[in-house]
């Protein structure tokens, strides 16, 4: 063989073995792509079975006010003189709040104490001269039986005893009734002073000093007081989850800018007459909360999280990772329904194997496990989005997309 037939065979030779190199390393990138990168994203798509905690909650808004509050308003009429407190102020019951002008209601004082002493003068005289009656009827009766005056003078006499009687009697109820008005009075003038009914916190004054108040129609409110070291959540709860509220269950709220911090009480009342908003039902369900550290204020907007069900240091996985299937329990009258699901199991040679699981406590994240999975235990985190692998000698899971 010459050279030149020698370096022809070399090229061709060459040239065959950087063909099968490139083959090679396509076949691999291929391999690659279609079956190592689905092997990482079923690595990826795996949940261990561990503990935490866990809640079923039905979630509504609500809002806060004063659990024990009250308006306080003017009883009569005239400008508001003077109001010696203002909002955020602690007041203790008797407390002068506020004063109207009481000018008017003096002068109404004052003149029925001076109709009072003009009656009682009267009755005075009147008693006089009712004495004065007597003493004239007793002696006509006695001239009469020595027939020293004449019948006349006596019917006369018994006339005027009676008149007398009934003047005393016209006063005596004249008196009653301007006794009446002046208590009236005198009432108007003390509802002239404003007092607090209760011990609490000033929340808002609706009325202005030097304000004319009209209290004939209507008492108009000048402030409320509330006490507010126990608040009221006032939530509305959907038709669709009231059923699941039960009086007696705990109940939890965070507010806006609270930091997460929880406040804990316990359902007292569902009202039964719903409200409608834009055509929906409303109930409204209420709990008190303590706050004697006066951190929450009124008209505050709440989350609220009624405890429906919960488990502690339980065993979890996502939902996600669980098919459920209902079932009935066995026994009389169909029992109550318990709830079983199947996961996916990594199995120890590769692959996936069905495996059914009993379901607790669940929510719309997670899910407790009750039997058939130990915790590190590990499955396929959602049942739908990737082809799976059976395991060996295992039922073959359907494929997933």
């Amino acid at each position: 063989m010459n050279t030149r037939s020698f370096s022809n065979v070399f090229r061709r030779r060459y040239a065959a073995v950087i063909l099968l190199l490139v083959l090679v390393a396509g076949i691999y990138l291929i391999w690659r792509q279609y079956f190592a990168a689905a092997d990482n994203r079923t690595a990826q798509n795996v949940a261990m079975v561990q503990r935490g905690d866990i809640e079923e909650v039905v979630t509504a808004t609500g809002m806060l006010q004063p659990r024990d509050y009250v308006d306080v308003g003017a009883q009569v009429s005239g400008q508001l003189h003077r109001i010696h407190i203002e909002v955020g102020s602690e007041v203790k019951e008797g407390d002068l709040l506020a004063e109207i002008d009481p000018t008017l209601f003096m002068a109404r004082v004052d003149a029925s104490r001076a109709q009072l002493r003009y009656q009682r003068a009267q009755l005075r005289d009147r008693e006089a001269q009712l004495a004065l009656a007597e003493i004239q009827h007793r002696r006509q009766q006695n001239l009469l039986a020595e027939d020293a005056t004449t019948a006349e003078a006596l019917q006369n006499a018994e006339a005027q005893l009676k008149s007398a009687q009934a003047q005393i009697e016209m006063l005596k109820a004249q008196i009653e009734q301007t006794e009446s008005s002046l208590r009236a009075d005198e009432a108007n003038l003390n509802y002239a002073h404003i007092f607090a009914p209760m011990s609490g916190t000033v929340v808002s004054i609706t009325a202005r000093q030097g304000q004319t108040l009209n209290a004939n129609q209507q008492a108009p409110i000048i402030l409320r007081i509330a006490d507010l070291s126990t608040m009221t959540v006032q939530t509305q709860v959907s038709e669709a989850d009231v059923s699941r509220l039960r009086l007696g269950m705990e109940a939890y709220f965070t507010t806006l800018g609270g930091r997460d911090r929880r406040w804990y009480g316990t359902l007292s009342r569902i009202e039964p007459t719903p409200t409608v908003q834009n055509n929906v039902v409303l109930y409204n369900a209420l709990f008190d909360v303590d706050n004697a550290n006066r951190a929450l204020m009124t008209q505050m907007t709440a989350q609220v999280f009624f405890v429906v069900a919960q488990a502690k240091d339980a065993l979890l996985l996502p939902m996600s990772a669980l098919s459920m299937t209902p079932v009935r329990t066995a026994g009389n009258g169909g029992g109550s329904p318990t709830r079983r699901a199947t996961a996916q199991v990594v199995a120890a040679g590769g692959g996936f194997s069905p495996r059914e699981v009993e379901v607790g406590v669940s929510n719309r994240i997670q899910a407790q496990i009750l039997s058939g999975l130990e915790e590190g235990e590990r499955v396929l985190a959602t049942q739908a989005g990737l082809g799976a692998r059976p395991a060996a000698g295992g039922s073959r899971p359907a494929r997933l997309h």
